[in-house]
């Protein structure tokens, strides 16, 4: 885990500073009727999509207290990947990993989401540091269903419903699940020093952990960690597989 004690990813791009805090609103859809007695009785509905909002800082500089995958990112390489976000209409996965400074793992919040408005702050303040403000929200997958109908052969004229032909929702299209931070996995293979292959070390079979870090560039793409947040190391991508 790193020095920060949070890890923040949108989608696969890890915030190089943590946010000083998150606004996550759970929406409301209950809805309150008055009876012709005057009474007020309240109807108890799903909870809506919920909200999150942040202030994330992007340096410009090198910072210590910054954490990265791999070297130093200026800010404009940030920018580009969340206006990707944004203009590409897909649902991502928003993570925070929370770790004690005693390495004690606490929990996870790992929710798909849409990037619904992001703002560029730039201020003297700040130097050439740049702030953006990035409102997120919960995206459930949904499917519709159509029904075919044919008519009576009974001669009344009436219609029957005689098939239905659900169309999946896109959460079924995928028969295998995606490998995304923070999702068991069971490890079948060889752990790594880097994403790359390099330092080989222990072999791990059928074993029960946490993915914690993502690099799609290296032969070694995923990094392996026990369940409680304790780096193992990176494996090939055919030895994962999520639970």
């Amino acid at each position: 885990m790193s020095k920060q004690g949070y890890e923040v990813f949108l989608d696969k791009i890890r915030l190089p500073v943590t946010p000083a805090k998150f606004d996550l609103r759970i929406k409301n859809r209950n809805e309150t009727v008055s009876l012709i007695n005057g009474m007020e009785i309240n109807f108890l509905k799903d909870a809506g999509l919920s909200e999150i909002e942040f202030e994330c800082m992007l340096p410009q500089l090198p910072y210590p207290f910054a954490a990265y995958e791999g070297p130093f990112r200026d800010a404009e390489s940030y920018l580009e990947a969340i206006e990707r976000l944004k203009t590409g209409k897909k649902p991502f996965q928003f993570i925070v990993w929370r770790e004690t400074p005693g390495g004690r793992r606490m929990f996870t919040t790992n929710m798909k989401v849409s990037l619904e408005e992001y703002s560029i702050v730039e201020e003297a303040a700040n130097g050439f540091d740049v702030t953006v403000k990035i409102r997120l929200k919960q995206y459930r997958p949904f499917g519709m269903q159509t029904v075919r109908f044919e008519a009576a052969q009974d001669g009344g004229g009436a219609q029957t419903a005689v098939s239905e032909q659900p169309v999946r929702a896109e959460s079924t299209v995928q028969a295998v699940k995606p490998i995304t931070i923070g999702c068991e996995v069971i490890v079948n293979g060889r752990l790594h020093r880097d994403s790359y292959g390099n330092g080989p070390g222990q072999t791990r079979s059928n074993y029960r952990g946490r993915i914690n870090f993502i690099n799609l560039k290296g032969s070694h793409p995923y990094h392996v960690a026990t369940p409680s947040g304790g780096w193992l190391g990176w494996v090939t991508a055919g030895s994962v597989q999520v639970v």
